[in-house]
């Protein structure tokens, strides 16, 4: 699996002139599944993001993770970070996980988000989205497990 995650002061996601999840300080996660991935790899990404320390901590250090801060997680699925562009100037896609099963991936991914920490909005699977976000920084970490 991949994200993007992006450190923000600020972030929502409108669909159909609604907004449908905001957060305030936290991360942005743009979150992908590829073909093969399952929960484990879902599981280790999920770890992996609430550890990510890049929060400042008193001496102003990328020490700290959105747990230790308290801050909000928005979670927007991005298939398209599964682009492959080596072939031309057209991305191709087959590398993302199939719809239904991107769309269980995505779901699992949430649901555990929830389990294990307080502040957590979503995009729209498949939704024609508009994020909005204050990048923090910026500071934008790509992130990938296997």
């Amino acid at each position: 699996m991949l994200a993007l995650v992006q450190r923000v002061r600020e972030a929502k996601v409108v669909v159909a002139g609604r907004t449908i999840g905001a957060i305030g300080p936290g991360l942005l996660a743009l979150v992908c599944a590829e073909r093969g991935d399952g929960q484990a790899q879902a599981d280790k990404l999920l770890a992996k993001l609430l550890k990510l320390r890049i929060f400042g901590d008193e001496a102003g250090k990328m020490n700290r993770s959105v747990q230790d801060v308290g801050g909000g997680l928005l979670v927007v699925s991005q298939f398209t970070l599964a682009a492959d562009t080596s072939g031309g100037n057209r991305p191709s896609f087959t590398n993302a996980a199939a719809p239904d099963e991107g769309r269980r991936l995505y779901e699992y991914f949430v649901q555990q988000a929830r389990a294990a920490h307080p502040v957590v909005q979503t995009g729209e699977f498949a939704a024609d989205m508009q994020v909005h976000l204050v990048n923090d920084g910026p500071v934008t970490i790509p992130l990938k497990v296997s």
